[in-house]
């Protein structure tokens, strides 16, 4: 199995935060090749990608509320986040759902966004930002939230809780809220709100991230294939002989069996640890 082919099983089988993560480092590849100026050394995103504070922008492109949150202004700030989204993630995950982490992120970020553009907006100020700080920050604080008083393990410190560090983060995007880059700060600290509030509305019956969930399923049914007459399959099935469809299901329980039995291995000490037999296999049998 080349890397290639590792790589897309991970994406299969790693979950929606893994996902996420490729996407973030998708849209920054392809960043790379459209939007870096080689000469100034520095990315120009255009205003139909880029979260701009000028309203008409604004009104006129609101899918930039969700796009800035996939695309970074450097390879630094791609590698931070992705870090943090990485131990975030673990984090809200141990307590809810994908398809709540998944609404959160996109929530969040259009929160974020909407407060970036009208803080501007009013304090008469213009700029354009990018990245996946604010829907980062949401993912933590919700987890925080949820949990304040989870012991975490850091390296080089040893155990702290876990609101202490995101109380250190916090604190370090107050102060540098009117230093530069004062609208990155306060999308940050919006996330950081809209997390807290989706956990409060949760822990109250009010799961917020079902919009997004309905939305998605709408749209995955509508390009679903129909399934084909059941009638039909009946009716092949019953001209086969008794004893090849009894070799075709046990053969299909071992192979489920042994896809099971990697699973639970990955999820007791991780992908790494697959022998390439192992990764061959589900592989081929992922497709």
């Amino acid at each position: 199995m080349n890397i290639l082919d590792d790589l897309k099983l991970q994406y299969k089988i790693g979950g929606i935060a893994l996902r996420v993560i490729y996407w973030n480092i998708a849209c920054f590849l392809i960043s790379l090749v459209f939007f870096y100026q080689y000469s100034g050394g520095g990315f120009a995103y255009p205003d139909w990608l880029a979260l701009s504070s000028d309203p008409n922008s604004f009104l006129f492109r609101p899918w930039t509320l969700l796009t800035y949150a996939f695309f970074h202004s450097s390879f630094l700030h791609l590698l931070f986040n992705m870090m943090v989204l990485n131990f975030a993630s673990q984090l809200f995950l141990t307590f809810f759902t994908q398809k709540q982490y998944l609404g959160l992120y996109i929530l969040s970020a259009i929160f974020a966004g909407i407060v970036f553009v009208l803080s501007y907006y009013f304090l008469g100020y213009s700029a354009s930002i990018v990245g996946a700080s604010a829907a980062i920050m949401a993912i933590l604080v919700a987890a925080t939230t949820y949990q304040p008083l989870m012991s975490v393990r850091l390296l080089l410190i040893g155990n702290v809780k876990l609101w202490h560090i995101t109380a250190v983060i916090l604190i370090l995007d107050l102060m540098q809220l009117r230093l530069e880059n004062m609208g990155g700060h306060i999308s940050h600290l919006a996330g950081a709100l809209f997390g807290f509030i989706y956990i409060k509305l949760l822990q109250n019956g009010t799961d917020l991230s079902i919009v997004i969930s309905r939305t998605l399923d709408f749209f995955a049914n509508l390009f679903k294939k129909s399934p084909s007459t059941p009638f039909k399959k009946v009716h092949k099935n019953y001209q086969k002989p008794t004893e090849k469809v009894t070799s075709r299901i046990v053969t299909k329980d071992k192979t489920q069996q042994q896809i099971d039995e990697i699973l639970d291995k990955i999820s007791q000490s991780g992908y790494d640890c697959l022998t390439k037999e192992e990764k061959e296999f589900l592989f081929k049998a992922g497709k």
